[in-house]
């Protein structure tokens, strides 16, 4: 800061102001932050103070949306719109696309059976699973900037979805159903899950499984058993050995496999009534516009899928970007995420996000990139062109009416899949898929042990959600936790701890007065912090601090005394200075507080200084009226500029200390 107008070299060794400055320091004039903008800013933003005219504004955004409407400004909106734009010229070729291909190779296969398994789920057809798994993930592949994600069928989804789709195409009673009449109520299903998509609990009581397995088949039953058996362990395997492994075992297409050679040879279908998949119908459906009509009655239902699908998404994308060191783009995995769901309800997909089972799958098996959806896509297309025939004789179950929805979400979540397992709902090895594939959310609670120590508060969040999903229901207990969620920031930005800081002898530093009995402080001075927002919940907290520490109305007679020394308020307060940096943003409540705060100060007599607000509070608290009730020159740029003006107005005998409290 030597360059600076009334810049200066600090006194010699000895003297009583060494006490307060740094030896070979350097002195300059407190900065405002009228000056500081015309030292280091916009000139044209010094004399306004950073509240710009409207018509500048406006001039400014005309300006930057000009430039957007170049050529460079054209391609940089492409590049941004299209990430294979950015991370496609600098592939590695040779590093990459083997790890990509097994990998996308390896998801594509385990998106088969669990796409077909989660169509149950949502109460479609098996078939419009494997349309979900395709079409998302070729869209993410474009659009989408996380390059570990694995886009495709989710559970919660799928229960969430099916859960609106029975309600709104419910069952007939009889359950006796004709051909015709279920391909119409398949139609009709298929209709609601797509319009979901437009638009867009995990326990019970053992008895809906208990009372199902009267009504069981002894053959069906028993290839479920038999289809457990052979996939838990193998999950446990492919876990256990993730490092040793060079790609995971695909357990989920062997039992499928099995299963189907099984009915084939021994003619299960016809001599145990063990129904079979049937025909996957080939090709592509044919696009048209899902039914419109029924957003009005889908829109509650929209609105939670949709954030489950971004939190899930979102989350998913930054824990592998940050654990691969590489950024994402929030607002373009929404856009893609979005896109995905819009587009693919044009061909009967129901609702979609990235999946954590088979992302974890994906970077197991060696994926460095979103080029392993295109070969996921590829697995899946096979499938669907040519490969489906093979999948005729995969058993499934009778169905007997519907997936009984009843009770609370978590005895929703394994009480369909109990019955899925009995008779109630149909495909028990696609059942057992789904079982074996959300094993891992059940053994999250060995974490809680974990969560407990490094937040209460988190673990407070964690149950009381999972309390809401198991009592209510998959969206109602999501929603109850989010709003606890908001409800335990906004009790934190009430627990504001004042201490009380001094400044350390021969430093500019600021450091608790209970570490040392060294820290110095200056009679009728007081530098405040307020560490937290300034909006409506917290005024009333922000006003009781000020009145107690300045004296002001009866705040400091009613207020306890907060931590700090006994004497620092003794003298009454002549200069105060608010430092900002804590406020990260202000509403007009708070703002119109603030104002409020200058006049009573400037009543009282006392010098009001505020200190390092940011260009977003500055702005709101101008537009409150601030500058009415105090001048540009009591705005400064930090603590140290506005209590070395402070000094000066006190002019104290003896060396110029003070005293900070936070």
């Amino acid at each position: 800061m030597s360059g600076l107008p009334g810049a200066g070299t600090s006194p010699g060794l000895g003297e009583a102001s060494d006490l307060k400055f740094p030896l070979g320091a350097k002195f300059r004039e407190p900065l405002t932050e009228a000056r500081f903008q015309r030292l280091f800013g916009d000139a044209e933003q010094a004399p306004e103070l950073l509240a710009e005219p409207r018509s500048s504004r406006l001039c400014r955004r005309w300006r930057r949306l000009a430039s957007a409407c170049s050529g460079p400004g054209a391609w940089r909106l492409l590049r941004a719109r299209l990430p294979p734009l950015r991370w496609l010229p600098h592939y590695r070729w040779r590093a990459w696309l083997l790890g990509d291909a097994v990998a996308g190779v390896t998801v594509g296969i385990v998106h088969v059976p669990q796409g077909m398994a989660f169509a149950l789920l949502t109460s479609v057809p098996p078939v419009f699973g494997l349309y979900t798994s395709f079409f998302p993930v070729l869209i993410y592949t474009l659009l989408g900037t996380g390059r570990h994600l694995s886009t495709g069928t989710f559970a919660v989804l799928s229960l969430m979805t099916g859960s609106a789709v029975e309600r709104l195409v419910p069952e007939p009673l009889g359950g006796n159903l004709s051909g015709i009449e279920r391909e119409q109520l398949d139609a009709q299903r298929v209709g609601s899950a797509a319009a979901l998509a437009f638009g867009s609990g995990a326990l019970m009581t053992l008895a809906a499984v208990l009372t199902a397995l009267p009504r069981s088949s002894p053959a069906e039953l028993t290839i479920s058993a038999l289809s457990l058996a052979l996939l838990v362990p193998v999950k446990e395997l492919n876990v256990r050995f993730r490092d040793k492994l060079p790609t995971p075992i695909p357990g989920e297409i062997v039992m499928v496999l099995l299963a189907s050679v099984l009915c084939f040879t021994s003619s299960l279908d016809t001599r145990y009534n063990v129904q079979i998949v049937g025909l996957l119908p080939g090709g592509f459906p044919q696009p048209h516009l899902p039914d419109l009509a029924e957003l009005p009655r889908i829109l509650a239902d929209s609105l939670p899928i949709a954030l489950v699908t971004f939190a899930v998404s979102a989350s998913l994308a930054s824990i592998y970007a940050d654990k691969y060191s590489y950024t994402i783009d929030s607002n373009q995995e929404l856009l893609a995420h979005g896109i995905s769901n819009l587009i693919s309800s044009l061909f009967s997909c129901f609702p979609n996000s990235a999946t954590l089972a088979t992302t974890s799958l994906l970077v197991d098996a060696g994926g460095n990139t979103q080029l392993a959806g295109l070969f996921s896509c590829i697995v899946v297309l096979s499938v669907l062109l040519w490969l489906g025939p093979f999948f005729y004789y995969l058993p499934k179950v009778r169905n007997s009416g519907g997936m009984g929805v009843t009770g609370g979400g978590g005895g929703y979540i394994l009480g369909h899949w109990g019955s899925q397992l009995a008779s109630s709902a149909p495909k028990a090895v696609l059942a057992c898929i789904n079982i074996s594939s959300m094993r891992q959310m059940f053994f999250q609670m060995q974490e809680l042990p974990q969560l407990w120590r490094i937040s209460r508060m988190d673990f407070a969040v964690w149950m009381v959600t999972w309390v809401a999903v198991v009592i209510l229901s998959v969206d109602l207990g999501l929603a109850v936790g989010v709003v606890f969620s908001m409800m335990t920031v906004v009790c934190r930005t009430q627990r504001v701890q004042c201490l009380a800081l001094g400044l350390a002898e021969g430093t500019e530093l600021y450091r608790p007065l209970e570490e040392s009995h060294k820290l110095l402080k200056v009679p009728g001075l007081c530098i405040l912090r307020y560490p937290t927002p300034l909006y409506f919940g917290t005024r009333g907290q922000f006003r009781r601090i000020l009145e107690w520490h300045l004296g002001l109305g009866e705040g400091r007679k009613e207020t306890p005394k907060l931590d700090g020394p006994p004497d620092a308020v003794a003298e009454p307060v002549r200069v105060v200075v608010l430092d900002c940096s804590g406020i990260t943003f202000a509403d007009a409540a708070g703002a119109r507080e603030v104002v409020q705060l200058a006049r009573r100060c400037r009543d009282a007599g006392i010098h009001l200084l505020l200190a390092q607000c940011n260009a977003s509070v500055l702005g709101t608290l101008t537009q409150a009226g601030l500058l009415d009730r105090v001048t540009p020159e009591q705005l400064f740029v930090s603590v140290q500029d506005a209590a070395a003006h402070a000094l000066e107005r006190l002019e104290p005998t003896g060396p110029k200390t003070c005293t900070v409290w936070v």
